[in-house]
């Protein structure tokens, strides 16, 4: 089958006010609040002058915007598109998001490290699949538990892929 015309441009447009792009968000950024995300930020990040007011609300709203596919500030705006001013109670402009981030210093990165270090912490005890109880959590029930508790967990978050060498390496 071929088609009677040709297409010189398509272009899809999500502008319903009713409609909500990134729904999935909604778990994930309840689950970041209950693990105190907005908390720890506003806590422990101290950006000098009106760009860092709400310092836990716009990282908030960055950690958002990622997980709804931003990847740029311009791309934030994501988190104003159609419904979501119904679902989330605020979504800063992309403008202010990026005079957020350009007053931070290298220090700035470091309390944010801090903030992350310790928002890993809540998230695992918040989801339990680590620690003692990450067996119990995330098996099938069978009826039994096991007797394996303590230990280390490496969770690798590093999004960068290279090549290992190495006499030992397979």
């Amino acid at each position: 089958m071929k088609l009677s015309h040709t297409l010189t441009r398509t272009s899809a447009v999500f502008d319903d006010p009713n409609l909500v792009s990134s729904a999935g968000l909604v778990p994930v950024m309840a689950l970041a609040d209950a693990a105190g995300l907005r908390t720890l930020t506003d806590e422990r990040l101290t950006v000098a002058t009106d760009k860092g007011a709400n310092a836990g609300l716009k990282v908030a709203s960055i950690v958002g915007g990622m997980l709804a596919g931003a990847d740029s500030i311009d791309d934030m705006a994501v988190l104003r598109h159609g419904g979501m001013n119904k679902v989330f109670a605020s979504a800063y402009a992309p403008s202010t998001l990026g005079s957020f981030l350009r007053a931070f210093t290298f220090g700035h990165v470091r309390q944010l490290d801090a903030v992350a270090a310790r928002f890993l912490l809540a998230l695992a005890a918040q989801t339990r699949l680590l620690g003692p109880d990450a067996e119990q959590a995330t098996a099938p029930s069978t009826g039994t538990t096991s007797s394996t508790t303590g230990g280390y967990a490496w969770v690798d978050v590093d999004d960068t892929i290279i090549e290992v060498h190495g006499h030992q390496k397979q």
